[in-house]
């Protein structure tokens, strides 16, 4: 490949440490990519992406990008205009992907249970699935 055929194409997947990779539903749905398409702006999707993007170029990668939250579960941190705050939490399966389990746009100081219990039973359904 050429300097012009590469610059066109990106960055190649080999140069990525880890491969982001969207949990899929039983019914085939992607919760997080729909979550991310679903964000107000495109300035979110794009911050929130180069984010992601960080942790698969840069892996490993600590604080303020990601953080371990227990149970092999990490959240990637993304800080959006007017103080909002978006996370997408993740874990690695067996292959050493960096499956994409959910998104949400942070309201309170601390990670909602609610949300580490949807992505704990996503990665679950992940795990039986391969």
């Amino acid at each position: 490949m050429d300097d012009r055929e590469q610059h066109q194409s990106g960055p190649r997947s080999r140069d990525k440490r880890v491969q982001a990779f969207f949990f899929r539903t039983e019914a085939g749905s992607e919760p997080v990519r729909e979550w991310l398409k679903s964000l107000p702006s495109h300035d979110d999707r794009k911050r929130t992406g180069e984010d992601i993007k960080t942790v698969e170029f840069g892996w490993p990668v600590g604080m303020p990008v990601c953080r371990a939250l227990g149970g092999g579960i990490y959240e990637v941190r993304s800080h959006l205009a007017q103080n909002r705050i978006t996370r997408v939490l993740f874990y690695f399966d067996k292959l050493g992907r960096m499956v994409l389990l959910h998104g949400f746009i942070k309201k309170t100081q601390k990670t909602p249970v609610e949300d580490l219990e949807l992505a704990m039973r996503n990665k679950k359904k992940h795990e039986r699935s391969q």
